[in-house]
Protein backbone atom coordinates (compact mmCIF):
# COMPACT_ATOMS: atom_id res chain seq x y z
CA UNK A 1 0.00 0.00 0.00
CA UNK A 2 1.74 3.27 -1.03
CA UNK A 3 -0.35 6.65 -0.19
CA UNK A 4 -3.52 4.46 0.18
CA UNK A 5 -2.97 2.76 -3.45
CA UNK A 6 -2.97 -0.84 -3.32
CA UNK A 7 -0.08 -1.22 -5.72
CA UNK A 8 1.27 -4.59 -4.48
CA UNK A 9 -2.28 -6.00 -5.17
CA UNK A 10 -3.45 -4.80 -8.36
CA UNK A 11 0.55 -5.59 -9.66
CA UNK A 12 -0.45 -9.13 -8.97
CA UNK A 13 -3.62 -9.31 -9.83
CA UNK A 14 -2.43 -7.74 -13.34
CA UNK A 15 0.34 -11.22 -13.50
CA UNK A 16 -1.95 -13.41 -12.05
CA UNK A 17 -4.32 -12.55 -15.47
CA UNK A 18 -1.19 -12.69 -17.81
CA UNK A 19 -0.14 -15.65 -16.56
CA UNK A 20 -3.49 -17.81 -16.85
CA UNK A 21 -4.76 -15.44 -19.65
CA UNK A 22 -7.97 -15.16 -18.14
CA UNK A 23 -9.57 -11.69 -18.91
CA UNK A 24 -10.00 -9.16 -16.66
CA UNK A 25 -13.77 -7.52 -16.25
CA UNK A 26 -12.45 -3.97 -14.65
CA UNK A 27 -9.40 -2.52 -13.53
CA UNK A 28 -8.49 -4.74 -10.72
CA UNK A 29 -8.35 -1.77 -7.93
CA UNK A 30 -8.72 2.28 -8.10
CA UNK A 31 -7.47 3.95 -11.33
CA UNK A 32 -4.30 5.77 -10.96
CA UNK A 33 -4.70 9.44 -10.53
CA UNK A 34 -1.36 9.86 -12.21
CA UNK A 35 1.63 8.82 -13.92
CA UNK A 36 3.63 7.99 -10.89
CA UNK A 37 1.59 5.42 -9.72
CA UNK A 38 1.11 4.08 -12.55
CA UNK A 39 4.48 2.99 -12.69
CA UNK A 40 5.06 2.03 -9.10
CA UNK A 41 2.57 -0.70 -10.00
CA UNK A 42 4.91 -1.38 -13.23
CA UNK A 43 7.75 -1.57 -11.29
CA UNK A 44 5.89 -3.77 -8.33
CA UNK A 45 4.62 -6.28 -11.60
CA UNK A 46 8.62 -6.46 -12.95
CA UNK A 47 9.31 -7.93 -9.61
CA UNK A 48 7.03 -10.93 -10.23
CA UNK A 49 7.36 -11.30 -13.76
CA UNK A 50 9.44 -14.24 -14.34
CA UNK A 51 11.33 -13.22 -17.34
CA UNK A 52 14.13 -10.69 -18.29
CA UNK A 53 13.55 -7.21 -19.80
CA UNK A 54 14.98 -7.34 -22.95
CA UNK A 55 13.47 -4.19 -24.43
CA UNK A 56 10.88 -1.38 -24.03
CA UNK A 57 8.18 0.17 -25.60
CA UNK A 58 7.32 4.05 -25.74
CA UNK A 59 3.68 5.11 -26.67
CA UNK A 60 2.41 8.32 -26.76
CA UNK A 61 -0.15 9.98 -24.05
CA UNK A 62 -3.16 11.40 -26.15
CA UNK A 63 -2.67 15.21 -26.50
CA UNK A 64 -5.56 16.10 -24.45
CA UNK A 65 -4.33 14.29 -21.37
CA UNK A 66 -0.63 15.41 -21.74
CA UNK A 67 -1.21 18.90 -20.05
CA UNK A 68 -2.43 17.25 -16.65
CA UNK A 69 0.04 14.32 -16.79
CA UNK A 70 2.57 16.63 -17.57
CA UNK A 71 4.56 14.01 -20.05
CA UNK A 72 3.53 13.26 -23.95
CA UNK A 73 4.90 10.07 -23.58
CA UNK A 74 4.52 6.26 -21.77
CA UNK A 75 6.75 3.45 -21.74
CA UNK A 76 6.55 -0.40 -20.65
CA UNK A 77 8.51 -3.62 -20.46
CA UNK A 78 9.53 -6.07 -23.60
CA UNK A 79 10.39 -9.52 -22.47
CA UNK A 80 12.96 -12.22 -23.52
CA UNK A 81 10.54 -14.70 -24.36
CA UNK A 82 8.05 -12.38 -26.51
CA UNK A 83 10.97 -10.72 -28.49
CA UNK A 84 11.11 -12.48 -31.94
CA UNK A 85 13.27 -11.36 -35.04
CA UNK A 86 11.82 -12.49 -37.90
CA UNK A 87 13.04 -12.73 -40.99
CA UNK A 88 11.33 -11.41 -44.89
CA UNK A 89 8.11 -13.92 -45.77
CA UNK A 90 7.97 -15.54 -42.54
CA UNK A 91 4.76 -15.22 -40.82
CA UNK A 92 4.88 -14.63 -36.92
CA UNK A 93 2.06 -16.12 -35.11
CA UNK A 94 1.42 -14.37 -31.53
CA UNK A 95 -1.03 -14.52 -28.72
CA UNK A 96 -3.71 -12.57 -28.04
CA UNK A 97 -5.56 -12.33 -24.86
CA UNK A 98 -9.71 -13.49 -25.45
CA UNK A 99 -11.72 -10.98 -24.23
CA UNK A 100 -9.22 -8.59 -23.39
CA UNK A 101 -7.05 -6.28 -25.58
CA UNK A 102 -4.86 -6.88 -28.64
CA UNK A 103 -3.78 -4.74 -31.26
CA UNK A 104 -1.45 -4.85 -34.28
CA UNK A 105 1.21 -1.02 -34.54
CA UNK A 106 4.00 -0.53 -36.97
CA UNK A 107 7.28 0.72 -35.11
CA UNK A 108 10.63 1.76 -35.79
CA UNK A 109 12.55 -0.23 -33.29
CA UNK A 110 15.86 0.94 -32.25
CA UNK A 111 18.96 -1.19 -30.65
CA UNK A 112 21.03 0.79 -27.56
CA UNK A 113 24.32 0.97 -28.81
CA UNK A 114 25.87 0.96 -25.36
CA UNK A 115 24.91 1.21 -21.82
CA UNK A 116 23.83 4.32 -20.02
CA UNK A 117 25.05 5.77 -16.92
CA UNK A 118 23.18 4.42 -14.00
CA UNK A 119 23.30 7.99 -13.01
CA UNK A 120 22.65 10.21 -15.71
CA UNK A 121 18.82 11.20 -14.92
CA UNK A 122 18.93 14.08 -17.35
CA UNK A 123 19.49 13.50 -21.31
CA UNK A 124 19.65 15.93 -24.54
CA UNK A 125 18.53 15.01 -27.62
CA UNK A 126 22.23 15.07 -29.07
CA UNK A 127 23.17 12.20 -26.38
CA UNK A 128 20.35 10.33 -26.57
CA UNK A 129 20.80 10.25 -30.56
CA UNK A 130 23.76 8.62 -29.62
CA UNK A 131 22.48 5.57 -27.95
CA UNK A 132 20.84 4.15 -31.51
CA UNK A 133 23.07 1.46 -32.62
CA UNK A 134 20.49 0.87 -35.37
CA UNK A 135 16.88 1.35 -36.34
CA UNK A 136 14.96 -1.52 -38.06
CA UNK A 137 11.65 -1.76 -38.51
CA UNK A 138 9.32 -3.39 -36.22
CA UNK A 139 5.98 -4.83 -35.12
CA UNK A 140 4.45 -4.37 -31.58
CA UNK A 141 1.41 -6.74 -30.82
CA UNK A 142 -0.43 -4.38 -28.20
CA UNK A 143 -1.87 -6.39 -25.35
CA UNK A 144 -3.79 -6.60 -21.99
CA UNK A 145 -6.28 -8.36 -20.19
CA UNK A 146 -8.49 -5.75 -19.72
CA UNK A 147 -10.08 -5.14 -22.66
CA UNK A 148 -11.00 -1.19 -21.09
CA UNK A 149 -7.43 -0.42 -21.10
CA UNK A 150 -6.69 2.50 -23.81
CA UNK A 151 -10.50 3.56 -22.67
CA UNK A 152 -9.31 4.02 -19.05
CA UNK A 153 -5.99 6.34 -20.15
CA UNK A 154 -2.78 6.59 -19.75
CA UNK A 155 -2.46 5.94 -15.72
CA UNK A 156 -3.61 2.21 -16.81
CA UNK A 157 -2.18 1.72 -19.60
CA UNK A 158 1.28 2.48 -17.93
CA UNK A 159 0.31 0.25 -14.92
CA UNK A 160 -0.05 -2.67 -16.88
CA UNK A 161 3.16 -3.05 -18.98
CA UNK A 162 2.61 -0.22 -21.15
CA UNK A 163 -0.29 -2.30 -22.74
CA UNK A 164 2.67 -4.41 -24.70
CA UNK A 165 2.29 -7.99 -25.34
CA UNK A 166 5.82 -8.35 -27.29
CA UNK A 167 8.32 -6.87 -30.26
CA UNK A 168 8.79 -8.38 -33.78
CA UNK A 169 12.33 -7.02 -34.69
CA UNK A 170 12.57 -7.22 -38.38
CA UNK A 171 15.26 -5.72 -40.96
CA UNK A 172 17.75 -2.91 -40.01
CA UNK A 173 16.84 0.32 -41.99
CA UNK A 174 19.94 1.63 -43.76
CA UNK A 175 21.47 5.00 -43.17
CA UNK A 176 18.28 6.04 -41.42
CA UNK A 177 20.11 9.07 -40.33
CA UNK A 178 20.61 10.81 -43.79
CA UNK A 179 16.77 10.61 -44.52
CA UNK A 180 14.38 12.87 -43.49
CA UNK A 181 12.24 11.86 -41.02
CA UNK A 182 9.08 12.53 -43.62
CA UNK A 183 10.49 9.84 -45.70
CA UNK A 184 9.78 7.26 -43.34
CA UNK A 185 7.10 6.03 -44.21
CA UNK A 186 4.80 2.97 -43.17
CA UNK A 187 1.05 1.31 -42.98
CA UNK A 188 -0.47 -1.25 -41.03
CA UNK A 189 -2.51 -3.84 -42.44
CA UNK A 190 -5.09 -6.48 -40.82
CA UNK A 191 -6.90 -9.35 -42.93
CA UNK A 192 -5.69 -7.45 -45.99
CA UNK A 193 -7.50 -3.97 -45.89
CA UNK A 194 -4.72 -1.06 -45.22
CA UNK A 195 -6.23 0.30 -41.37
CA UNK A 196 -3.69 3.34 -40.98
CA UNK A 197 -0.99 4.92 -42.68
CA UNK A 198 1.94 7.35 -40.93
CA UNK A 199 5.18 7.20 -40.84
CA UNK A 200 8.69 7.80 -37.88
CA UNK A 201 7.27 11.35 -37.82
CA UNK A 202 3.60 10.98 -36.23
CA UNK A 203 5.48 11.35 -32.48
CA UNK A 204 6.37 14.56 -31.57
CA UNK A 205 10.25 14.40 -32.09
CA UNK A 206 10.24 11.22 -33.92
CA UNK A 207 12.51 8.13 -32.75
CA UNK A 208 15.48 10.34 -31.24
CA UNK A 209 13.01 12.09 -28.48
CA UNK A 210 11.08 8.75 -27.70
CA UNK A 211 15.00 7.38 -26.84
CA UNK A 212 15.52 10.33 -24.70
CA UNK A 213 12.69 10.26 -22.68
CA UNK A 214 12.84 6.75 -22.07
CA UNK A 215 16.62 7.12 -21.08
CA UNK A 216 15.35 9.08 -18.46
CA UNK A 217 12.71 7.51 -17.05
CA UNK A 218 14.29 4.22 -16.94
CA UNK A 219 17.05 5.47 -14.91
CA UNK A 220 15.22 7.06 -12.57
CA UNK A 221 13.16 4.07 -11.95
CA UNK A 222 16.95 2.29 -11.14
CA UNK A 223 16.38 0.54 -14.52
CA UNK A 224 18.93 2.46 -16.96
CA UNK A 225 19.01 0.93 -21.00
CA UNK A 226 21.59 -1.75 -21.37
CA UNK A 227 23.22 -2.11 -25.07
CA UNK A 228 21.34 -4.57 -26.73
CA UNK A 229 17.81 -3.10 -25.72
CA UNK A 230 15.52 -2.93 -28.62
CA UNK A 231 12.85 -0.28 -28.19
CA UNK A 232 10.01 0.26 -29.95
CA UNK A 233 9.93 3.91 -30.19
CA UNK A 234 5.76 4.78 -30.58
CA UNK A 235 2.74 3.34 -33.03
CA UNK A 236 3.95 5.11 -36.18
CA UNK A 237 0.50 4.21 -38.17
CA UNK A 238 -2.00 4.42 -35.55
CA UNK A 239 -3.24 1.44 -33.13
CA UNK A 240 -5.17 -1.17 -34.22
CA UNK A 241 -7.18 -3.45 -33.00
CA UNK A 242 -7.00 -7.54 -34.05
CA UNK A 243 -8.19 -10.80 -32.82
CA UNK A 244 -7.28 -14.71 -32.63
CA UNK A 245 -7.23 -16.69 -36.46
CA UNK A 246 -6.86 -12.99 -37.93
CA UNK A 247 -3.24 -12.20 -39.92
CA UNK A 248 -1.70 -8.75 -39.93
CA UNK A 249 1.18 -7.20 -41.48
CA UNK A 250 3.11 -3.37 -40.88
CA UNK A 251 4.73 -2.61 -44.81
CA UNK A 252 7.84 0.33 -44.62
CA UNK A 253 8.23 1.90 -47.77
CA UNK A 254 11.31 0.52 -49.20
CA UNK A 255 12.47 -1.30 -46.23
CA UNK A 256 10.55 -4.54 -45.80
CA UNK A 257 7.67 -5.60 -43.75
CA UNK A 258 6.54 -8.02 -41.27
CA UNK A 259 3.47 -10.80 -41.18
CA UNK A 260 1.81 -11.94 -38.09
CA UNK A 261 -1.26 -14.02 -37.42
CA UNK A 262 -2.75 -13.93 -33.77
CA UNK A 263 -3.96 -17.04 -32.03
CA UNK A 264 -5.48 -17.58 -28.49
CA UNK A 265 -3.50 -17.12 -25.79
CA UNK A 266 -3.23 -20.14 -23.47
CA UNK A 267 -1.82 -20.51 -19.77
CA UNK A 268 1.69 -19.93 -19.14
CA UNK A 269 2.41 -18.39 -22.90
Amino acid sequence: MADGFPIDDVAARFVRARRSATALPDYPGPVPSDLATGYRVQDAALKLWPDEVVGWKVGRVPPEHEERLRSNRICGPVFAKSLWHVKPGEVTPFPVFEGGFAAVEAEYVARIAFDAPADKLSWTTEEADALIGALHIGMEPAGSPLASINILGPTVVVSDFGNNAGLMVGAEIADWRSRRIEDLRCETVIAGQVMGQGGAFVLPGGPVESIRFLAENTARRGRPLKAGMYICTGAAAGIHDIVAGQSGAVRFDGDGEIACRAFRAQPGE
